[in-house]
């Protein structure tokens, strides 16, 4: 079926028939791994010892192509080739050669992450582990494509994480971002600092080091097992990074460095993927981590992945009492940025769509985990970002519209669902009093907004948005009618607002409105052309 009798030394390789036949292999090889009927992959082993042992100058031009589509087929077959411990050192000398080679890097990349992935075990050997760590090393040198270098770290600390030995485990990981660590260090190097304005060449390319050296950082954190609770903090991997990463990254996130967007991005990835995967271990840093993040979005507004990385922060850690008034602050900040501020019209929010949805993400976040007793004594700044919620929902790009929806329908579900469980009273300064007077304020900027997204561009795409929105809202003005915030917000309160908003819109575009009371008590709209 394969490739007939070219393994005699004497007989030339049909190097076209054979990528020929590779590339069937691969296309064919979803349908051959569902009807799990292995077959023997000594050939594919046979082509890895013969490309591996070829000269430089012999893989030129086509012979690139050839590598590639064997990286191919043994990323997709790597379940099966994997499963003998013969054939795991000569595919990592293979896949290692080919990463350095612009053609087959993403192909061998590729495959060293699945060999991982399946043959874990088989690759946690001193002589496999050492042929990792050479590929890391280099990969400073090598420059390959981001994802690529993605897909190798993430390969790389797969299998330290694995390790059993705690000591071997650190000095690994060690080795293995030493080279990340040190294009830092020359970036926040305060003795640098001066020369490197003075020479932009080398300063771009310190960036640029910088900058994949915290992608490498990121990527090792995001592949550690996530620590348990119960260990203690000095026998975790993680915390051994972090005592290292964390000061490092706080000495450049207070640099003017991060002016520069690609570093600010990279430097927040790091930081978000390192609290995704350190369990508790930041929690004592949260005060300094949002510092920061608030610090450096005020500074370079333009930046909007710090407030992305905050919603992070909250996300993992909103639930803790102690730290709700640091929250609070950080909103505050972020509410009262200048580019923040200015999100007051539809048009503005066109020109920012990536910062509306950071900040609406983050207030959904922060509504969504924060104690009630938090969000009560946030009544104002929740009113606020509200507002600028739904003025962004009228915005054209879709992508921010839907983002400042789903914060309005998040901060209108917790309200209903608080409000369930209240049948009359409703005591002063809690949540629920809190936001019926939100909802009170704003209510009718929201119902007009949201029948103006309706009408605008992408409205179909919208729809079921603004119907969650109108009904809950309906829903929380019902329930509020039967407690004691009726004088404050009741059924009459959205009825008033619908009047107003549509008899507006159609007023605008040439229509007359009768609003009309179904004797089942809903509202239904009678549309006439005048």
């Amino acid at each position: 079926v394969f490739f007939g009798s070219w393994g005699s030394a004497n007989v030339p390789i049909p190097w076209k028939e054979v990528e020929t036949k590779l590339f069937a292999l691969n296309v064919v090889s979803e349908v051959v791994l569902q009807e799990g009927q292995a077959f023997d992959f000594s050939v594919i082993m046979q082509l890895v010892a013969v490309l591996s042992a070829s000269r430089s100058e012999e893989l030129k031009g086509f012979m690139h192509i050839v590598y590639r589509s064997l990286a191919d087929v043994i990323g997709s077959y790597s379940k099966w080739i994997s499963a003998f411990q013969t054939n795991a050192r000569p595919l990592l000398l293979f896949l290692a050669a080919g990463i350095s080679e612009a053609v087959s890097s993403n192909a061998c990349a590729s495959a060293l992450r699945k060999i991982c992935e399946d043959a874990s075990a088989l690759i946690d050997e001193p002589s496999n582990l050492e042929i990792l760590m050479w590929i890391g090393e280099a990969l400073e040198k090598r420059h390959l494509p981001l994802e690529d270098e993605e897909e190798v770290v993430g390969a790389i600390s797969l299998i330290l994480g694995s390790v059993s030995n705690k000591e071997l485990k650190n000095n690994l990981l060690a080795r293995l971002l030493s080279s990340s660590y040190e294009a830092i260090g020359k970036l926040i190097d305060g003795d640098n600092n001066h020369s490197l304005i003075h020479n932009p060449a080398t300063y771009t390319q310190i960036l640029s080091s910088a900058t994949r050296g915290l992608y490498r950082m990121g990527t090792v954190f995001s592949h550690l097992p996530v620590p348990l609770p119960t260990n203690p903090a000095g026998d975790d991997p993680i915390f051994a990074l972090l005592r290292v990463f964390w000061p490092m990254l706080e000495k450049l996130f207070r640099s003017e460095h991060m002016e520069n967007g690609n570093l600010s991005t990279a430097a927040c990835r790091a930081l978000s993927l390192a609290i995704q995967s350190s369990g508790q271990h930041f929690v004592t840093l949260l005060p300094q981590v949002l510092d920061c993040l608030s610090t450096n979005f005020v500074s370079f507004q333009n930046h909007e992945c710090y407030i992305r990385t905050a919603s992070v922060v909250i996300e993992e850690f909103g639930h803790k009492d102690e730290y709700g008034p640091l929250f609070v602050t950080t909103f505050e900040r972020f509410s009262q940025a200048a580019s923040v501020r200015a999100l007051n019209s539809s048009y503005i929010c066109d020109q920012e769509p990536d910062l509306v949805e950071a900040y609406t993400n983050f207030a959904s976040t922060f509504v969504r985990t924060s104690r009630k007793e938090v969000l009560a004594a946030s009544g104002a700044l929740l009113e606020v970002s509200f507002q600028k919620a739904a003025i962004c929902c009228t915005a054209m790009h879709r992508g921010a519209a839907l983002a400042a929806m789903s914060y309005l329908s998040c901060f209108l579900e917790e309200c209903l669902a608080s409000l369930l469980g209240y049948t009359t009273s409703i005591p002063e300064g809690s949540f629920n009093a809190m936001a019926i007077q939100v909802i009170s304020h704003s209510g009718e900027g929201l119902v007009s907004n949201v029948v103006y997204a309706l009408l605008g561009v992408s409205a179909m795409s919208r729809v079921h948005k603004c119907a969650t929105i109108l009904q809950q809202l309906a829903a929380i003005c019902s329930i509020s009618e039967r407690t004691s915030g009726k004088a404050i917000l009741s059924w009459e309160s959205l009825q008033g607002w619908l009047h107003s908003a549509v008899s507006l819109f159609l007023i605008l575009i040439g229509f007359g409105l009768q609003l009309q009371t179904h004797p089942s008590g809903f509202l239904f709209l009678q549309f006439q052309i005048t």
